[in-house]
């Protein structure tokens, strides 16, 4: 990003500022004054807290311009470049719009109910090989984070790879007016926010709001093995690549080889060339089928790409293996969980190889409405006292799962913790891990398992 205060402005259509301020140059964007840069423009958000307070922070630590939404009449400073707005985080969305206009690149955006922010990294590292890339960071992924990566990606950007969350209807398409992608990519179809909309076939409408904004001559990638999207995707003109585990898809493993930190896998289309991917389980193929589709729109060569997943580095609390302090070796998959994903992550932990016991731990999935205790309790059948030793459950809902693990496993193997009591769980769970275990550590990001974590290592 690189603007004078006079085009921003300009492209607001915004009310002058004194002309001493007008040449300042800006590069870049925060609406958090901890991660202020000199140069930058500062949004002060209005939320728990309105964002004009921190201002003189924000000017503090180098802001060069500030947005200033106008119905605050008072304590206008006068120091910095003021720009009067209706609303600072519409002016963002504004501003962003304009930007892209300007360095024009192309765009992949990737929505889904599991894998996006691993299926976004990877695109971008595949594409990294042969464009000048910016991506989402972290998971920036909402009304907020998407104009903030926009607004922050290097005036040289080729392409921009934009992931997008939701947890409502209409969310994805807001976003995708903006972004106008020209590759659209849905990595699956799952439970999360299911409590917002009731069922996986309003699940799948919302993720389709993201072809609204797909460019005429985009192409739309999606897991073929999802009904609910094939059929959705009968009313999209624009072309398709799917990818899935059946001959019927355009893209699919023919023989997959699963490791404890590497998974390597061949694909129909190209025998001659191996993947491997840093990354235990079966469901980060797909993810990695996904961004293999993606890429390949952009004409990156098979090798290329397999090059690129080679040296891929996951997102940190996804899938990744750790050593604790007794020696015991650790699954960390704690940023988010619905039932699909748990699933997926027990189907690989259970065969990986020991010579010690395999320990779960599993935090609430939160955000499934009415239909949590059920579907907490669904997961009873994936677990398997001869593979899984021990179990500890920590949450309030996940009390269903512990009622109905009761017919299968003995107190001295079932642990169940309510909300609160965390350092108990996790005084048990040191005095139950040695050093040839293996623990997998599974919860939405709220049930903050990261803080169990923190302590077993």
């Amino acid at each position: 990003m690189h603007f004078k205060v006079s085009e921003i402005v300009a492209a607001l259509n915004a009310p002058a500022v004194p002309k001493k301020f007008a040449d300042n140059e800006v590069d870049s964007v925060s609406f958090d004054t901890r991660e202020i840069k000199p140069g930058a423009l500062f949004v002060p958000l209005i939320g728990e807290r309105d964002g004009h307070d921190f201002v003189p922070a924000a000017i503090t630590a180098g802001a060069t311009a500030t947005f200033w939404q106008k119905d605050h009449t008072v304590d206008i400073p006068t120091d910095i470049a003021v720009i009067i707005v209706d609303d600072p985080l519409q002016a963002m969305w504004q501003l962003a719009q304009h930007y892209l206009r300007k360095i024009n690149p192309k765009v992949v955006a990737v929505t889904g109910s599991n894998g996006k922010t691993t299926t976004k990294d990877m695109i971008a590292t595949i594409l990294a090989t042969q464009y000048n890339v910016a991506k989402t960071y972290a998971n920036y992924n909402n009304e907020i984070g998407l104009p903030f990566t926009i607004l922050n990606a290097p005036t040289n950007t080729e392409v921009l790879v934009l992931e997008m969350g939701m947890d409502r209807p209409g969310q994805i398409s807001h976003m995708t007016q903006l972004a106008r992608p020209d590759v659209a990519v849905i990595t699956m179809i799952g439970e999360a926010h299911i409590e917002f909309f009731g069922t996986r076939d309003k699940i799948a409408d919302a993720k389709m709001e993201i072809v609204q904004g797909l460019s005429a001559d985009g192409t739309f990638v999606f897991n073929g093995d999802e009904p609910l999207l094939q059929e959705r995707a009968a009313k999209v003109t624009q072309k398709q690549k799917t990818f899935g585990t059946q001959s019927t898809d355009d893209l699919y493993p023919v023989s997959v080889s699963a490791g404890t930190h590497h998974t390597t896998f061949v694909t129909n289309k190209w025998a001659d060339v191996t993947f491997t991917i840093p990354m235990m389980g079966e469901y980060n193929v797909q993810n990695a089928l996904a961004a293999i589709q993606a890429a390949r729109v952009f004409h990156v060569l098979p090798e290329k790409c397999a090059q690129a997943l080679r040296k891929f580095v996951p997102t940190k609390n996804r899938a990744q293996w750790l050593e604790g302090d007794a020696g015991e070796q650790i699954l960390s998959d704690v940023y988010n969980s619905n039932p699909t994903a748990v699933r997926e992550v027990l189907h690989d932990f259970v065969q990986v190889p020991t010579d010690g016991q395999r320990i779960i731990v599993l935090g609430d999935m939160l955000e499934l409405g009415d239909q949590s205790a059920q579907l907490h309790a669904s997961l009873a059948t994936d677990i398997d006292p001869a593979k899984i030793a021990q179990v500890f459950l920590y949450g309030h809902d996940i009390k269903s799962l512990a009622d109905a693990l009761s017919e299968k496993y003995p107190t001295t193997a079932l642990h169940y913790y309510p909300v609160g009591d965390q350092t108990t769980l996790i005084h048990d769970l040191q005095n139950t891990a040695h050093s040839s275990d293996l623990v997998l550590l599974k919860g939405s990001h709220g049930m903050h398992l990261e803080n169990v974590l923190a302590r077993l290592m």
